[in-house]
């Protein structure tokens, strides 16, 4: 802002990805001019966040007094600000160099500011527009509240009133959600002599226990007693696959956050009180933290390597035009679920039978789990989930985090009814339930002059933490989602998993699928680069038809990815954006805009060792006022699955759906359950109430025919009154999978989910931020059970990428701690990261005969989809690069932070920060 015109001018800036954040840097400038000059009569720049403190360039500023305020200025201050913020002593980091360079151009941004006033009578036309594109580092980005338009298929005008499928249904909790009357864990109702759990976990990555000593928390007060290993009076080893990781680390632990002990007390702070109190002795040992530490250590799980191969790459390189190596690596990210793992353990008394209230989306692994840590037959534990706060794949394993200790805990402390509660602090749980695993790839491609694919060969690394876990179903996964969309003759993936000194990796929404076909859009980007193609001329060259074979030998059928592709690229009005994306970077010199279309193909089913997970039960009672309760194998996350399950009820049975109640899911109704996880669970659950439904109608059929104008409920009563039975469980199992991984043959999935989706970013130069302006998303979801709830999925998982793929940012320092401990440090999508036109479209006319009423698996899906704001966002740096004569194929992780995006932008700016340190 100007206080006397053409004299002083002052302006305070700050860069952060939002105003909640730890400021990155901000500055505070102003100037002083000599009357009725541009002369320079005092100057002031002062930064916070370059340095440890804030700090004034108090030797740029002397030097600039008696210049003029003209073009030459700027080159000099850039050059005095890269010698003055440069670090006080040892070398420069590249965060260094990111903060020199923001400090250095916040003052260039000022300076047009103050340029733009004191020139703007006096400048020739052709200066006025070389002015204008420079101003454009002045203009903030476009932040404009979202709006969208949902297009889905109605229902039949033909169909029942009481058949509920395929209408937009709300939530059935959604009101007491919204309202804050739902029950989650923390809301339950306190039991007598209920008492508290906190874990005592490693502060080292690494290292050999030589002492626990609990005495001094044992004295304060409300502590009732301290678990370790010595309590567990079944096994301490736990795992879904392989029984390696202990519950109480006893020798030696693996990474920081481990649980050694837990304290019980009366209340929860008191039990974190003395959890602190705790003192554990240590004798540290090397620890390896990255993968790249993993590799230069050779530190792996060897015996779960994996390799996917089809035909033969080396003819396909000889074959090819052009070969192209590259790397790319995509960091980890945090569930950040708003309900923590947590859970009761309540002791029924006698015969070892216990209930567990488990925020978990896997309870019958949890009664597994349980059963096996306290010696006793998994009939005599009975685990409870009502609902779960969020999970994204979290809450499958990681869950028994918590479990595990409460139920131990509740084992010895006995007596009386007891919760035993785990709600590790915030910051503690943030350390010990484990992340997305990291990755990091190096490739091959060969392919023709017009982008076609002739072969490709990728190592893959993941960082697996420190016990395997789920590793080599990641890792499988991993491997037969690469080829995502495209069709490539010769294929040679190969994966390993890293051993780290981190916690355990968690699975998360799409197991793999994100990262690893964000690694096949990059293929397809680094082409367009190399060939000087449109990326999305590279895309469509190679997108799979019906008929062509995946490197799994998996023959497609009914392949709506082209479908997809064509109908974004007419919603988004794709060409009319291109030409006027083009016009914008020529106009902008420090804004750029970028546009890309990213396809989907997302296989549904565990495949492999996998695959008998592809089954589940249901149960159905009607009672004899007409209503029904229906219980299954699935747990309601928040995604909808209790509704979607009664409008399968609605149908199958013929009646309202306010005649149907899901309560909640527990293993002594379903036993076996599979976990609520790949996005199949409508599917499996389904199918199986829809077969105990058929049983259920076959019964009343007698009465339906004997007196059809009585209605349901005196047909129940009827049949009630001859003693038919009301009550039945159905069962399902997915027909045809039988996949093996040795000779790379059978059928692994069922089906795909398909869709595209077409992203527009504007990018600040100078700062790196960057906003979505728009994003066009369309979906093959077959014949939605539920389009609001489909819709709402896919904009949600979209979201959950974008900040994978643009925002989220795992850190972790050498010492294997946690520095992105919680939402100050590690940001999340907000509302306003929200593209400004978002807009989501289901195919319409699809069907699916593999599941429930010719619907799709949707839950995760569309994740990958927000890759497409990350391309644009490369390809705007790409137009960035250009102007400055930089026209090579540049490498870009993920996530593409404020920070990457910056230094990725080439100029004068960070090319004089980075010389001079």
């Amino acid at each position: 802002m100007t206080t006397r015109e053409h004299m002083e001018g002052f302006k305070l800036h700050k860069t952060a990805s939002r105003k909640e954040e730890v400021v990155c840097v901000n500055a505070t400038m102003r100037v002083v001019f000599q009357e009725d000059t541009d002369v320079i009569e005092d100057i002031a720049l002062s930064f916070g966040g370059v340095r440890a403190t804030s700090m004034l360039a108090a030797n740029t500023q002397s030097k600039l007094i008696g210049r003029a305020w003209d073009d030459t200025l700027v080159t000099v201050t850039s050059d005095l600000l890269a010698i003055e913020l440069r670090p006080p002593a040892g070398g420069q980091s590249d965060k260094d160099a990111y903060k020199q360079t923001l400090a250095v151009s916040l003052f260039f941004k000022f300076y047009l500011g103050v340029q733009m006033r004191l020139r703007a009578a006096q400048e020739t036309a052709t200066e006025k527009e070389a002015l204008l594109s420079d101003l454009s580092a002045t203009t903030p980005l476009p932040h404009i509240p979202a709006r969208g338009i949902q297009v889905y298929e109605e229902v039949p005008a033909d169909q029942s009133s009481s058949d509920a499928v395929g209408r937009p249904l709300p939530v059935k909790s959604a009101l007491n959600n919204a309202l804050g009357k739902s029950v989650f864990i923390d809301d339950m109702l306190p039991y007598q002599g209920e008492l508290y759990l906190a874990l005592v976990m490693s502060t080292q990555a690494h290292a050999k226990i030589t002492n626990v000593a609990p005495s001094r928390a044992l004295q304060m007060p409300g502590v009732v007693d301290f678990v370790t290993a010595a309590d567990v009076p079944g096994s301490n080893l736990y795992g879904v696959i392989d029984r390696t990781e202990e519950i109480f680390a006893t020798k030696e632990v693996l990474c920081r956050g481990q649980a050694i002990g837990a304290i019980v007390a009366r209340s929860q702070t008191e039990a974190l009180e003395a959890a602190y109190a705790v003192q554990v002795d240590y004798e540290p040992l090397p620890a390896i933290i990255s993968i790249q530490q993993a590799i230069d250590a050779g530190s792996f799980f060897s015996e779960n390597k994996k390799t996917l191969s089809k035909g033969d790459v080396t003819t396909g390189f000889g074959a090819s035009d052009q070969v192209i190596e590259g790397e790319v690596y995509v960091g980890s990210q945090e569930h950040f679920y708003m309900e923590p793992q947590s859970c009761v353990a309540v002791p029924r008394g006698e015969d070892g039978e216990m209930d567990i209230f488990s925020s978990t989306q896997a309870p019958n692994g949890v009664q597994i789990a349980v059963s096996e840590a306290l010696g006793v037959s998994s009939n005599k534990i009975v685990c409870h989930v009502k609902r779960v706060g969020g999970a994204f794949g979290g809450k499958e394993t990681r869950c028994m985090v918590a479990a595990l200790p409460a139920a131990l805990a509740a084992h010895k402390v006995g007596g009386c009814r007891f919760g035993g509660w785990v709600g590790v602090g915030s910051e503690g749980g943030w350390v010990s339930v484990g992340k997305v695993a990291e990755c990091q790839f190096v490739g091959w491609v060969g392919c023709k002059k017009d982008g076609r694919i002739c072969a490709l060969q990728v190592e893959c690394y993941v960082n697996c933490g420190c016990t395997i876990e789920l590793g080599g179903s990641f890792l499988e996964t991993f491997l037969m989602f690469m080829d995502n969309s495209y069709k490539i003759p010769n294929f040679h993936v190969h994966g390993q998993l890293c051993r780290t000194n981190l916690p355990t990796y968690a699975s998360f929404r799409g197991f793999g699928s994100p990262q690893s076909q964000f690694v096949m859009q990059t293929v397809l980007q680094h082409i367009a680069e190399t060939l000087r193609l449109l990326p999305g001329q590279v895309c469509e060259v190679n997108l799979y038809r019906d008929g062509d074979v995946t490197p799994y030998n998996h023959t497609l059928e009914d392949c709506h990815v082209r479908q997809c592709w064509q109908d974004v690229l007419q919603r988004s009005d794709y060409e009319t954006r291109c030409a006027q994306v083009d016009t914008f970077n020529r106009t902008h010199r420090w804004k750029k805009r970028g546009l890309a279309v990213t396809p989907q193909k997302f296989p549904i089913s565990v495949p492999g060792d996998g695959t008998f997970m592809n089954q589940a039960g249901a149960l159905v009672h009607v009672y004899r006022d007409g209503t029904v309760l229906v219980a299954h194998g699935g747990c309601e996350l928040g995604q909808g699955l209790h509704t979607k399950m009664i409008q399968v009820t609605s149908r199958a049975l013929g009646i309202p759906v306010e005649k149907i109640h899901i309560s909640e899911t527990t293993t002594n109704t379903v036993p076996n359950a599979t976990p609520t996880v790949a996005s199949l669970t409508s599917d499996l659950n389904g199918m199986a109430i829809a077969n105990a439904c058929e049983i259920l109608t076959e019964r009343l059929q007698p009465y339906k025919m004997a007196a059809p104008e009585d209605g349901w409920n005196k047909w129940i009563l009827s049949a009630y009154f001859d003693r038919v039975s009301l009550s039945t469980t159905g069962f399902y199992k997915a027909p045809g999978l039988n996949y093996d991984w040795s000779t790379n043959s059978g059928r692994a999935h069922l089906y795909y989910t398909y869709g595209a989706c077409c992203s527009k970013v504007e990018i600040d130069c100078l700062t790196g931020d960057h906003v979505v302006l728009r994003s066009d998303i369309v979906m093959d979801v077959g014949r939605s059970l539920n389009p609001g709830i489909d819709i709402g999925q896919i904009e949600g998982a979209f979201m959950q990428g974008y900040g994978l793929f643009l925002l989220e940012e795992v850190k972790w320092s050498n010492e294997g701690r946690l520095r992105t401990n919680g939402p100050r440090t590690y940001q999340i999508p907000r509302f306003s990261d929200i593209p400004s036109e978002f807009n989501v479209s289901l195919l319409r006319g699809m069907s699916n005969q593999h599941a429930i009423y010719s619907s799709k698996g949707i839950g995760e899906p569309a994740l990958f989809l927000a890759s497409s704001a990350f391309f644009a966002v490369k390809n705007a740096i790409m137009a960035a690069r250009r102007q400055v004569g930089l026209d090579e194929p540049f490498r870009l992780d993920s996530p593409a932070t404020p920070e990457k995006i910056r230094m990725a932008c080439v100029d004068q700016f960070n090319k004089k920060v980075c010389l001079r340190g």
